[in-house]
């Protein structure tokens, strides 16, 4: 939305996942993969991966890329992905909701564990171009946060076309949109029957979730994998 300055009809014209490609995608032969599409797309391109700062290609530090980096809490971090586990017939089974949180906490995962994953990146902030944003901060007052992002790209747009984008970025706007809400992909990849790939958004559906004892087990073993790092994490707003 703010490459296109608002215009929804330019932002509708391809699925998100084709305009901004991810970068470690290789999917069924019926859609291109990540890096076909990026080498195609002429500069300056939006790319996207979920790739941990370690293995990231490093063209990106020698081209001195600006990168976003979105981190979200845990909790319902790791709720919202065993849903999306659950649906998505392109990730390993996640098996029981109790299996789920042991393997999470092993960084047992895809792109592996989030406790390295965000501290890495973390770490990296003040030494590349990194703009690191919150999703809490990001629901809390998504007007400051695309502001941030204005400003990190240098971009300048009218009052008019940042409420615009405040309107069609919301999740529950997003979560109608064909383009954004992943509903174009067949069912046999992803299953919204099973789970909606934008189910809920909001911080804090952890605790429909975790038990007091499952908390309390987690928690302790936060504690210990964040010690030492700056970090912090809002687990509600």
């Amino acid at each position: 939305m703010i490459q296109n300055d608002g215009d929804v009809q330019k932002c509708q014209r391809a699925n998100t996942f084709d305009q901004h490609p991810f970068l470690e995608w290789s999917l069924p032969p019926s859609l291109n993969s990540g890096l076909d599409l990026a080498n195609k797309m002429p500069s300056p391109r939006t790319l996207k991966t979920h790739l941990p700062v370690q293995m990231l290609p490093p063209s990106f530090w020698k081209e001195n890329s600006k990168i976003i980096y979105v981190s979200r809490n845990t909790k319902d971090c790791l709720v919202s992905y065993y849903h999306f586990s659950r649906m998505n017939s392109m990730v390993p089974d996640p098996g029981t909701w109790e299996e789920y949180i042991e393997a999470f906490k092993d960084g047992k995962v895809l792109w592996g564990s989030w406790y390295d994953h965000v501290k890495g990146w973390w770490d990296m902030k003040d030494q590349h171009h990194i703009l690191y944003l919150f999703y809490e901060d990001m629901k809390e007052n998504p007007k400051r946060r695309i502001e941030k992002i204005l400003k990190f790209l240098e971009k300048d747009i009218t009052e008019e076309v940042l409420n615009k984008i405040i309107y069609h970025t919301s999740f529950d706007v997003m979560k109608q949109n064909p383009i954004a809400n992943y509903t174009t992909l067949p069912s046999s990849i992803m299953d919204h029957s099973i789970s909606p790939f934008m189910r809920k958004g909001m911080p804090g559906d952890w605790k429909n979730y975790f038990t007091v004892a499952q908390n309390e087990e987690f928690d302790k073993d936060y504690q210990k994998k964040m010690a030492g790092s700056t970090l912090t994490f809002r687990t509600e707003i």
